[in-house]
């Protein structure tokens, strides 16, 4: 099992360091950009080149079943659920099978929207809630992962 950060704007990429060390688990963190990584034989980076989905690519071409990737980009979250692995969206929310529908279509209507010219604001500002939130979601699921494999 490893852990892939869709690192570009990700507000919990030390809490996934944190808990990756815990489990001893190998960490990517993939960006378009250089960023500064603990340095750790369990920590990557991965700089990818930049333009639209880049490092989206890079994470699915390279996750497995069971592995966790943090992301708030909906359509990586369906790449990442069809190859058996668990997308986190850094609020704490997890995608599955059942939700991702739900979140495309969400996210298909937002598109629509904006396009005509509507100003529909952003998400809520992050907060401690959402932190402590995405802790638990990525302990959660990193255990369940480690039962399922005995």
């Amino acid at each position: 099992m490893e852990v892939f950060i869709d690192a570009d704007a990700c507000p919990v990429k030390d809490e996934v360091y944190r808990v990756a060390a815990r489990y001893g688990l190998h960490t990517h963190v993939v960006s378009n950009a250089y960023m500064t990584i603990p340095s750790h034989p369990r920590i990557t980076r991965v700089v990818v080149e930049a333009g639209p989905d880049v490092a989206d690519d890079w994470i699915a071409e390279r996750i497995a079943p069971g592995d966790v990737v943090v992301t708030n980009d909906i359509p990586l979250a369906e790449r990442v659920l069809g190859a058996g692995a668990t997308p986190i969206a850094p609020n704490g929310r997890v995608f599955t099978r059942d939700s991702i529908g739900a979140a495309i279509a969400q996210r298909a209507l937002m598109e629509q929207i904006r396009s005509t010219g509507a100003i529909t604001g952003g998400p809520p500002p992050f907060g401690k809630a959402d932190r402590s939130r995405f802790l638990q979601a990525l302990d959660e699921t990193i255990n369940r992962e480690r039962r399922r494999r005995g």
